[in-house]
């Protein structure tokens, strides 16, 4: 089995067809699905989609691009939207000095909000993080000496020293379609050095579909091509591949229920 740790199936690239997206994963083996919040704003939404089917869940969280437009959700409001059952996680949340679409120190603000969320219910905590590596590793450092937490770095698109910092403290990677890429070698050399017991894997759907199915619209089920070229990558099966990221998964997601 394989697990989508991350997609967006509330967006409205999806609408009408759930039903036969999720059907797709299941036929390509891709058991549990994980859909990520962006805004507090459309959570309810996100929170309906993933009540919808008994293999997925979702998260809580605002992401960096949304900083400014969804004002200062408080860490108390995260914890507290955090306790139905459906939510495993915290984020999407970090920082992204490429597009600069929210203010930087508003980003900042919000991820260490995020952080206290994620310290206090136990829960992994997503993190993104474009051009902003530095203040990532700092804010990272800086709340693990406050107390510890877990979480992951999603898409993992950063350097080596990213990676060395984020494996540190105890995060996990979580790999996308991008290390399909042919212009990805500097990231498959940098995933090549992670340790498989903290490698997970998605798509980030509707974004970044992998090498074959790249230029089309992404979605869960694709998250198999990832994972058979990741396998390779590490010089691993395609089976051990699979059991190894699912069982990552369900141990940094403890709050998820693994099918039986």
């Amino acid at each position: 089995m394989l697990v989508d740790s991350h997609c967006h199936l509330d967006f409205k690239d999806f609408d009408g067809e759930l039903d036969d997206i999720v059907a797709r994963a299941g036929a390509a083996g891709v058991g549990t699905l994980v859909t990520i919040s962006t805004r507090r704003s459309t959570f309810e939404r996100v929170l309906g989609v993933a009540e919808r089917f008994d293999n997925m869940y979702c998260t809580v969280g605002i992401h960096p691009h949304e900083a400014d437009a969804e004002g200062e959700t408080p860490a108390e409001e995260l914890i507290k939207l955090a306790q139905h059952p459906k939510v495993i996680g915290i984020g999407e949340t970090g920082l992204d000095y490429y597009y600069d679409h929210s203010d930087r120190e508003k980003q900042r603000q919000s991820f260490r909000r995020h952080i206290a969320a994620a310290r206090e219910t136990g829960l992994p905590l997503i993190v993104h993080t474009r051009d902003a590596e530095e203040d990532t590793i700092a804010i990272l450092h800086d709340e693990w000496e406050r107390g510890p937490f877990p979480g992951l770095i999603h898409c993992f698109t950063s350097t080596e020293e990213l990676a060395k910092a984020a494996l540190k403290i105890g995060l996990s990677i979580s790999v996308s379609g991008i290390v399909t890429f042919k212009s990805a070698q500097e990231l498959r050399d940098t995933i090549s050095n992670v340790p498989l017991e903290r490698l997970l894997v998605e798509t980030d759907a509707p974004y970044l579909a992998p090498v074959p199915r790249r230029g089309k619209r992404n979605e869960p089920s694709f998250v198999r091509h990832t994972a058979e070229f990741l396998a390779e990558l590490k010089g691993v099966s395609f089976e051990a591949l699979a059991e190894a990221t699912t069982d990552n998964f369900f141990s940094l997601f403890s709050k998820a229920e693994r099918p039986g």
